[in-house]
């Protein structure tokens, strides 16, 4: 039976990914059990995947994982980025820090009402991918639109004087 191509472009796709990442994906174990039974690597790795997390929702619930995916890959990305040269990543990961702290904050003082607001966590998970995801840069849009204007006024003057001639 035929898969649709969209499904083998993302099947190809998946084990590329694999490939690129062998200790991670336990490569040579996939293949060897792609060799046992017929059936593509891809397939297994989606199936572990599925079971990790339905382990991690039954230990902590939705929250656990809402808090793994705004922690992990930022955690991941800003120490990268502490052994760069470039200003611009570091900027960026702080950026996100600081709009992650403030949300964080705000989500525990208002954690009555978030029980009351159906799939948060879900809509958390999209709000924090937008946060910290290279397309859109959302922490940057949150910082200078919301948070740099409402305390900016409070915190003094932040930029070194400049010298009259």
């Amino acid at each position: 039976m035929a898969l649709p191509p969209a499904i083998e472009k993302g099947i190809e796709k998946t084990d590329a990914f694999l490939a690129k990442y062998p200790n991670l994906t336990q490569y040579e174990r996939l293949k060897e059990i792609e060799e046992k039974t017929g059936q593509p690597k891809v397939y297994f790795f989606l199936a572990i995947c599925l079971v990790f997390t339905s382990f991690i929702y039954v230990i902590g619930g939705a929250k656990l994982i809402s808090d793994l995916v705004s922690f992990v890959y930022p955690a991941y990305m800003s120490f990268k980025a502490i052994d760069t040269n470039s200003p611009t990543d570091d900027k960026q990961w702080l950026t996100y820090w600081v709009v992650f702290g403030f949300t964080s904050i705000v989500e525990q003082c208002a954690s009555v009402l978030v029980g009351w607001i159906p799939f948060y966590f879900f809509l958390k998970i999209g709000f924090f991918t937008w946060l910290y995801h290279p397309k859109f840069m959302g922490a940057g849009v949150i910082y200078t639109q919301v948070l740099r204007p409402a305390l900016l006024p409070y915190l003094g003057k932040t930029a070194p004087e400049k010298k009259s001639s």
